[in-house]
């Protein structure tokens, strides 16, 4: 008996590492210090000399069932994508800068090309993300992981100086909420959209005028990434408070970018922005009430900016001159509650 009779093929795992080596060489920065395959990245921060008090800001996540989207389409490519998009988009939400990413794969069986696709998507985002794929962790798991599942998790760094950290202290009863559209789903609410849609193999393969794709490929795509307009954005104009709107929806997330003892939260204005035809094709399969929906799901708006009122229409134009699709979908208000109305 050997590893590889136990399920575990080393070789396997050395081709992956290298062709990963390639993928992540296109994100590397000039502060990286080590490349792929060694015991531990390393990363320069010397430009945090430039900052009077430098913190540095962390953030891990998943994929979560989205995942099962790519088993069934047997498209791998975007996963990654949203893998780095669930650490960045959180990370930027108090100002920070991205600096560095680390994944971690778990698979049934360890097909390498297959992984060379995932980390393919990881990379993209690293490079959308502006920051570096420095390192991983591949794991062949058999007996653990079907044959062909896996899972992926991913973990980020920024920076930002101490000073400039974006707490929701800043935020000002009328200050106005702006909202930057989603692509869709993201990588939230899965779980309950799976269990509406009850997807198979031939289900995702049927175009679907309304969404313009088939629902394997709605389903499927990837998380925005919305670290370049939201570090512009920052630089033109005082944000106040940043929520990047995940699991949870609204409803959860909107009031974390409050200061908890401020007395103030959201009024968001229904229709203030289009909603993708994704929701409304979810909500009318599954029967599902307005307010679970908000609770769920982004809603076609994936982050929100709490700018003051005579700034709204400047950070509107500086977001699409970036190339997004922004609103003013509501306003801070005194209250314990958001309101959704």
């Amino acid at each position: 008996m050997n590893y590889k009779e136990a399920g575990v093929n080393v070789h396997a795992g050395y081709r992956s590492t290298e062709l990963i080596k390639k993928l992540a060489g296109a994100t590397l920065l000039p502060q990286v210090l080590s490349g792929i395959g060694g015991f531990g990245a390393m990363f320069s921060i010397k430009e945090a000399k430039e900052m009077d008090d430098p913190v540095l800001v962390s953030g891990s996540d998943g994929v979560g069932t989205k995942l099962k989207i790519a088993f069934l389409t047997g498209r791998h490519d975007t996963i990654g994508v949203d893998c780095v998009a669930m650490c960045a988009n959180d990370i930027v939400c108090c100002g920070a800068k991205p600096l560095f990413f680390l994944d971690y794969i778990a698979c049934g069986k360890n097909y390498p090309e297959k992984i060379e696709t995932i980390v393919k998507g990881v990379a993209n985002g690293c490079v959308a993300a502006g920051m570096s794929l420095i390192g991983g962790e591949t794991a062949e798991m058999p007996d653990f992981y079907a044959e062909d599942d896996y899972d992926i998790a991913g973990f980020a760094v920024g920076v930002i100086d101490k000073p400039k950290i974006i707490d929701g202290s800043r935020i000002r009863e009328g200050d106005a909420l702006i909202g930057l559209a989603s692509s869709g789903l993201h990588s939230n609410g899965y779980s309950l959209a799976r269990k509406v849609l009850r997807p198979t193999a031939d289900t995702v393969s049927q175009h679907i005028d309304s969404f313009g794709a088939t629902l394997g490929e709605e389903l499927l795509r990837p998380t925005e990434i919305y670290v370049r307009p939201a570090l512009s954005l920052i630089s033109l104009v005082p944000v106040a408070g940043i929520a990047h709107i995940t699991g949870g929806g609204f409803i959860e997330n909107i009031p974390r970018m409050f200061a908890k003892d401020s007395g103030l939260n959201a009024r968001i204005q229904m229709g203030a922005w289009e909603i993708p035809p994704i929701f409304d094709f979810i909500k009318a399969q599954g029967d599902i009430k307005t307010l679970d929906m908000y609770e769920t799901f982004n809603m076609g708006i994936g982050m929100v900016f709490a700018v003051p009122e005579k700034d709204a229409e400047s950070a509107l134009k500086i977001l699409e001159e970036q190339g997004r699709r922004a609103f003013i979908i509501g306003s801070a208000v005194k209250g314990d509650d958001i309101v959704i109305c």
